[in-house]
């Protein structure tokens, strides 16, 4: 049986991660400066981590939500202690996408609302609902175009509130700092404008924090720069250090029933393991300060290299914009240098997701790798012409 291919792959196998450094079948050392997506947040194959998981699946991998697992509220208080964010309760999934999904649900059982309001670049997952309201037609089936949604202009407050105020608007969301539309961030001000205009119009204000949270920031979470409350906060990619979990952070106005939400894999006795030594390992290890130290490193020596035009992002969750298209920079990178980066719409942006544990001498290595790239490809050019 084929796999149904659906990814363009790298010819690279890799079999072992230790660190902010991965390793192929055949020894050859990368080092992970994208985390898989922001995946990785305390860096591969942690040993505390690693011992968690495997002490939980010796006494007990998985069992139904019918029953008590007293994991699930270690988590959720461990959780509101690390992040600083109170007053909210926690259901647990397994994605992003499934995060988000459940976000909107809460909101229109909420509000009574169905319509939903995102914005340009937004990348909110894969599933019917978020696929609806991310910014890109090509993943869109006919299918997930009956779900009521309304596309405006990130930072544009104006069409925000004539849209608001038609008064079928169920929730607003966005992403604090956009992952795949290019790591743009809005202004305190339209944040907080929208999180006033969904007050005072019954509206859910909910925030996507599955790339840009669990410290990789320099903040627990990217909205607590801007001094907003959103009524629901999404999470998922940083929560188990690659062990699929995520969550929903719901406000304590909003009040469960029965039945209202429900998962088979999410909150398992696993996920919670890997959640809960994940967060004591941010804790621990300082690593929401170690985001803020690095990134001031990497914008201090990004800032010396010329043909690098833009420093977007904050924290750990960075991108370098160049004057040019960068496909060919991250195939030498990765090839010739063994670096991984990654990608976003804007085909300009190099992004950088590392582990959040990752120190100033590995950014060194890829500054040194990066700018003999530049040289080589400038060389190039010259002497093409």
């Amino acid at each position: 049986m084929e796999l149904f291919d659906v990814y363009p792959l790298y010819d690279i196998t890799p079999v072992k991660g230790e660190g902010c450094y991965v390793f192929d079948e055949n020894g050859k050392k990368y080092l992970d400066l994208y985390g898989g997506h922001a995946v990785i947040s305390i860096g591969h194959s942690y040993p505390a981590y690693v011992n968690a998981i495997q002490n939980q699946v010796s006494r007990l991998g998985f069992y139904s939500n019918s029953i008590k697992n007293p994991l699930q509220k270690e988590l959720a208080h461990k959780l509101e202690k690390v992040s600083g964010v109170k007053d909210y309760s926690l259901f647990l999934c397994s994605s992003g996408a499934e995060a988000n999904e459940n976000a909107l649900k809460v909101a229109s059982f909420e509000t009574g609302k169905d319509r939903i309001i995102y914005f340009e670049n937004a990348f909110h997952g894969r599933t019917s609902g978020v696929v609806a309201i991310t910014d890109n037609e090509n993943i869109k089936a006919p299918f997930n175009l009956g779900h009521k949604a309304t596309k405006l202009a990130y930072n544009d407050t104006e069409a925000l509130q004539s849209e608001i105020e038609k008064g079928d608007v169920a929730a607003v969301i966005f992403e604090v700092i956009q992952g795949v539309g290019g790591l743009d961030e809005a202004t305190t001000e339209f944040y907080r404008s929208a999180a006033e205009l969904c007050k005072e119009n019954q509206v859910m204000l909910i925030v996507d924090e599955v790339q840009s949270g669990y410290g990789r920031t320099g903040d627990f979470f990217a909205f607590q720069k801007h001094g907003i409350r959103p009524d629901i906060i999404t999470m998922a990619k940083g929560m188990g250090n690659g062990f699929p979990i995520g969550g929903i952070l719901i406000d304590e106005n909003i009040k469960p029933k029965y039945g209202m939400l429900g998962t088979t894999f999410g909150g398992n006795h696993l996920a919670c393991a890997a959640g809960i030594s994940v967060l004591d390992i941010i804790q621990k290890e300082n690593l929401m300060e170690n985001a803020v130290e690095v990134s001031e490193y990497v914008k201090t020596e990004a800032a010396r290299i010329p043909e690098i035009k833009k420093i977007k992002g904050r924290g750990l969750m960075i991108g370098l914009e160049f004057e040019f298209e960068i496909a060919a920079l991250r195939k030498e990178l990765l090839f010739e240098h063994q670096i991984f980066t990654g990608a976003s719409s804007n085909k300009k942006l190099l992004r950088i997701l590392p582990p959040l544990n990752i120190k100033k001498e590995h950014f060194k290595i890829f500054f040194a790798a990066l700018k003999q790239v530049l040289k080589e490809q400038n060389h190039k050019v010259l002497k093409l012409s």
